[in-house]
């Protein structure tokens, strides 16, 4: 595994951060300032300029695993190369750069999921991603975490120890922490200088597993269910809808759920995903959750369609043909939907007839773009809050909780 200072995940968010230069090069040299840039299909290293000039190997493999194999470092500045645009423009540029690659390598086209989380790391939305593996010196738990204290008691240099992949110790404070007294603990104590031979143990116990415990009388333990790291709950899901008429697109849906604040749609915005974050007080009081946000569910897997919580639509049919459930009356019974029109406009009779399980809300006319302040949208506010309000009551009823979603809806 890479070093911190040459770990290239860690280089390409510390470049996308300090908006510092990526150059693909054919050189190795990263101390010349005359590296001309080439072509991704003809590079083999990237030269990174911060925080200081560093060449990597473009094939080199990275700390993101995807089907259990590490992705290269062409794969995923590839995909931050082209984070803004939709999937299907994403997977059409892939293919045309491994026709272009040949048999020299190949850009790992990434699921929908792992895009997202992907890209929410290297922006810096996110700490943590269960496909990216922690630096060396952040693995082991506790037994990782005594063996480090008896190292480092034994050693009277001082040492410099980097900190979750964001820097390195100071000096002179990792030489106060070296000359404090190590405390042990359980796991620390009970390790000796001297390796000691328990192989007559082995042959003692084979009399007692001859038989082997299936694999319930595991899971069912509850003293190995407390050692457990618990799962990372997913992140919900938001469908818009794809139609034009619809008063909410992917152009103005954050400025309304986040600001609480309507605008006009701007229908010549390419945007295939965007994440919206909001306090759910009643089921998770401590951390606001993240939703996704997308227009169709094409590159779903079966398992997302228990993280949808809410549909917008504009009542037309044609929208849920791609769905997992293709009738209205099936979907809203087990995903809320909502309908957004103009205030003092009845809705659609498409709308109505789909029941109580789709909110029915209005928004005032935008009778001059130009014009059209804050002061004078403070029903926005009001809407806004009567949606986020059935959606958390929604996921309530659902079994979303602050550590764990649905198994299925």
């Amino acid at each position: 595994m890479a070093s911190v200072d040459h770990d290239p995940l860690l280089l390409l968010r510390g470049s996308i951060a300090s908006d510092s230069a990526i150059i693909p090069t054919t050189s190795a040299d990263a101390s010349s300032d005359s590296s001309t840039e080439v072509p991704l299909s003809q590079a083999t290293h990237l030269l990174f300029t911060h925080p200081t000039r560093v060449a990597i190997p473009i094939d080199a493999p990275t700390r993101f695993v995807s089907n259990g194999s590490p992705v290269d470092l062409r794969s995923i500045y590839f995909a931050w190369l082209n984070h803004e645009v939709a999937i299907p423009e994403y997977n059409a540029s892939a293919t045309k750069l491994n026709e272009e690659l040949g048999g020299a390598g190949a850009v790992h086209k990434f699921a929908f999921v792992e895009r997202l989380e992907l890209i929410a790391w290297l922006e810096g939305g996110s700490e943590e991603s269960e496909y990216i593996k922690p630096l060396a010196g952040e693995t082991g738990g506790a037994s990782a975490t005594g063996a480090a204290s008896t190292a480092a008691a034994s050693k009277a240099a001082p040492t410099v120890s980097a900190r979750s992949g964001r820097g390195t110790l100071d000096p002179r404070l990792a030489q106060i922490y070296n000359g404090e007294r190590r405390m042990g603990d359980r796991n620390s104590v009970l390790r000796g200088i001297k390796p000691t031979d328990f192989s007559h143990v082995r042959k003692l116990a084979q009399a007692f597993m001859s038989k082997k415990p299936g694999p319930t009388a595991i899971t069912n333990n509850p003293a190995l269910a407390i050692n457990q790291k618990p799962a990372r709950r997913p992140d919900p899901i938001i469908l818009l809808s794809p139609s034009a008429s619809s008063l909410l697109r992917m152009s103005n849906i954050r400025d309304f759920l986040e600001n609480g604040k309507y605008t006009l749609p701007d229908h010549n915005a390419s945007i295939s995903v965007l994440h919206v974050s909001r306090m759910m007080k009643d089921i998770d009081p401590n951390r606001p959750m993240r939703f996704i946000l997308v227009e169709g569910p094409e590159q779903f897997k079966p398992e997302y369609w228990n993280r949808v919580v809410a549909v917008f639509t504009t009542g037309q049919a044609w929208q849920f043909k791609n769905y997992r459930w293709s009738q209205p009356t099936d979907l809203f019974r087990h995903v809320l939907g909502i309908y957004v029109g103009w205030r003092g406009e009845q809705p659609p009779e498409s709308v109505r007839s789909f029941g109580h399980r789709v909110l029915a809300t209005s928004v005032d006319k935008v009778r001059d773009p130009a014009a059209a302040g804050a002061e004078n949208r403070w029903r926005d506010r009001e809407v806004v809050e009567s949606i986020w309000k059935a959606i958390e009551g929604n996921m309530r009823s659902k079994g979303w909780r602050k550590d764990a979603a649905p198994t299925s809806i």
